[in-house]
């Protein structure tokens, strides 16, 4: 019989994570790597550097869970009273380890740094706590067990916080966790979460026991299939048929599964079919070359890009001309399609794809609305255009320009595949 993953809580110690100073990127690590050891992240907190708040986060989850981890407030300022709270919770009192601050010592000096008075602090442990010795920083981290359960308190420091996760805790938990939680996602791009769930709706029910998330960003909607409580091998067949079905219905928007990216699916694409690509890009100013330059071996494939932001740029760069952008504007299909034209000519590219239009915040008409963004698309001697109107910030309208452009050169390359 399979074991059922272990119940686990987070409780992460931060007044800057609350006032929105600091990205809590320590929870999703943490998820991620018990997730893998078997055990349920059941719930997330997150409270202020405050006695009271620390105190009731971390009673109310032993009451639930017996397995507490903590990520911040070890340190050796005022606000750092995670240890002192938990210690007085568990009726563990502090005393002064004289290992622990032998090991400080050695780490200042290694530094060529004198401790201040104050990192004596990080020296007093709660009595019968396992000390974590901290390589990369001067706060261990902790791990107490007592009748209510067992509590494990890291450093806030994300890269800290990490060693002491993979060297320090997950052997100690590889004992108490149950069946990995497995997941596989189908990624897509170029349509609204609203659609897809219409299009997949009716495969739920032949899912379970798997259960499906999805997953919106700004360039794409990813759907998320999670095996719980199963053998690895069960997981493994359940997910990977899973992932069929849903790609079977929603394959002409789909381009990847799990941790692929999109450009680099593209550059794979037009490798094996011996095509070259480049771009002109106009408002996205430079973003699909940036993303497919992010890819090592690129170059094989993309051939470079052109940024024609202004009407001048588009003309002497890309031989627009100045009598077509005066009567149909910067963002419309014909300005479109001679950028896309001007760039595979002057660069000698199979594929070339442009991108202009009105990112925001201002510059929209009742015409052509903030947002409008007209792609263009060369391809063995052919060329095509398209008008999307994306919603979002300007940051977040450039974004999905750039997936929707990267998906179109996708579908010139993959045209069985995106009619699925």
């Amino acid at each position: 019989m399979t074991a059922p993953s272990t119940p686990i809580e987070l409780v992460t110690i931060g007044t800057e994570i609350l006032l929105g100073h600091t990205v809590d990127t320590n929870s999703a690590f943490l998820g991620e790597q018990l997730a893998a050891l078997g055990f349920r992240v059941t719930r997330r907190t997150t409270v202020p550097d405050d006695a009271p708040a620390i105190r009731d986060a971390v009673d109310r989850a032993l009451d639930r869970s017996h397995l507490v981890l903590t990520t911040g407030g070890l340190g050796p300022t005022r606000d750092d009273i995670t240890k002192h709270v938990v210690a007085e919770l568990l009726g563990m009192p502090l005393q002064f380890d004289e290992q622990v601050w032998q090991m400080l010592l050695a780490r200042y000096e290694k530094l060529g740094r004198a401790p201040a008075a104050s990192n004596r602090s990080q020296a007093m442990v709660p009595t019968s706590a396992t000390v974590l010795p901290n390589r990369w920083g001067t706060a261990p981290g902790l791990w107490l067990e007592g009748p209510r359960g067992v509590v494990i308190m890291l450093p806030g420091v994300p890269h800290e916080m990490t060693r002491l996760m993979e060297h320090e805790v997950k052997p100690r938990l590889g004992a108490l966790g149950g069946s990995p939680v497995a997941s596989r996602m189908l990624r897509t791009s170029g349509v609204a979460e609203s659609t897809l769930a219409e299009a997949v709706a009716h495969l739920e029910n032949d899912l379970a026991p798997l259960t499906l998330a999805y997953l919106p960003g700004v360039a794409g909607v990813d759907l998320r299939l999670t095996s719980w409580d199963a053998a690895p091998d069960t997981a493994r067949a359940r997910l990977d048929e899973g992932i069929a079905k849903l790609h079977a219905v929603a394959g002409r928007w789909a381009w990847g599964t799990d941790n692929d990216d999109l450009a680099a699916s593209v550059l794979d694409l037009a490798r094996n079919a011996g095509e070259s690509i480049a771009v002109a890009e106009s408002c996205t100013g430079g973003l699909v070359a940036g993303r497919l330059t992010d890819i090592p071996g690129s170059s094989d494939v993309f051939l470079g890009g052109v940024i024609a932001y202004g009407y001048a740029a588009k003309e002497q760069l890309l031989g627009v001309p100045a009598d077509m952008l005066r009567q149909h504007g910067a963002v419309s299909a014909e300005v479109a399609e001679a950028m896309a034209r001007g760039v595979a000519v002057r660069l000698g590219a199979s594929i070339a794809v442009a991108i202009t239009g009105i990112a925001g915040p201002a510059g929209g008409t009742p015409e052509k609305p903030i947002g409008t963004v007209w792609l263009a698309f060369v391809h063995r001697g052919g060329v095509s255009s398209r008008r999307v109107v994306l919603g979002g910030t300007r940051p977040e309208v450039r974004a999905r320009a750039a997936a929707t452009a990267l998906m179109g050169v996708r579908q010139l390359l993959a045209p069985d595949e995106s009619a699925r």
